[in-house]
């Protein structure tokens, strides 16, 4: 146990310790609610401000991709390679550098430890970032103006100024929306119908019959 200790809190892996303690208290913070972890990290579809800025997160959005790093939100990766990169450091920390003998030898190994446990960390946690991707896929919303030009098929008896509604097949559930038409018409349940814009204020669609 002391031994472990001393491979903690020593040259090399306490400077992954001092790191691993930001994490966990990072992550106690998110366990009451005071940060939101899937909204902390790079978003990589920023427009940045200037064209510096722009260079560096093209830069940093690259390599990210590179090493496999990304799909999850960006605390996860950081909390992963910490914790995967202490590990290793903590274990050559506790069997390797008791065996240096010098002072000199042991801070140019222990920075080579220290070097090679991020760098296999990198690998380690894209492989392990891997299967976690299909859990924070984001699925975009269907707007309703994007429905303009679709069909649809009449629900209601008839369709008025006033009154009527109609069924979006989509995959999946399909869509049920509120529409209107100009009188008179021939529209009753079941017919099919052009959906030809969409009217923001009352929610609802203006739907002509097919001729």
């Amino acid at each position: 146990m002391d031994r472990f200790i001393d491979a903690a809190i020593g040259y090399p892996t306490a400077v992954l310790t001092a790191l691993l303690l930001v994490v966990l208290v990072y992550w106690l913070l998110a366990l009451v609610g005071w940060v939101d972890f899937e909204s902390t990290g790079i978003d990589l579809e920023l427009a940045p401000q200037t064209e510096g800025d722009a260079g560096e997160l093209s830069t940093l959005a690259g390599y990210v991709m590179a090493l496999g790093l990304s799909g999850v939100p960006f605390s996860i990766v950081v909390s992963l390679l910490v914790l995967v990169a202490w590990t290793l450091s903590c274990l050559a920390g506790e069997w390797l550098m008791p065996w240096v003998p010098t002072l000199l030898l042991h801070v140019v190994v222990g920075t080579g430890v220290l070097l090679l446990s991020v760098a296999l960390a990198i690998f380690v946690t894209a492989l392990l970032v891997r299967p976690l991707r299909g859990l924070f896929v984001t699925h975009q919303a269907m707007g309703n103006a994007s429905l303009v030009g679709q069909t649809c098929t009449v629900m209601s008896q008839r369709v008025d100024e006033r009154h009527g509604h109609a069924e979006v097949a989509q995959r999946g559930a399909n869509l049920q929306i509120q529409v209107h038409a100009e009188t008179p018409n021939t529209l009753t349940k079941g017919m099919p119908a052009y959906i030809l814009e969409y009217d923001a204020a009352a929610n609802r669609y203006l739907i002509r019959g097919e001729p």
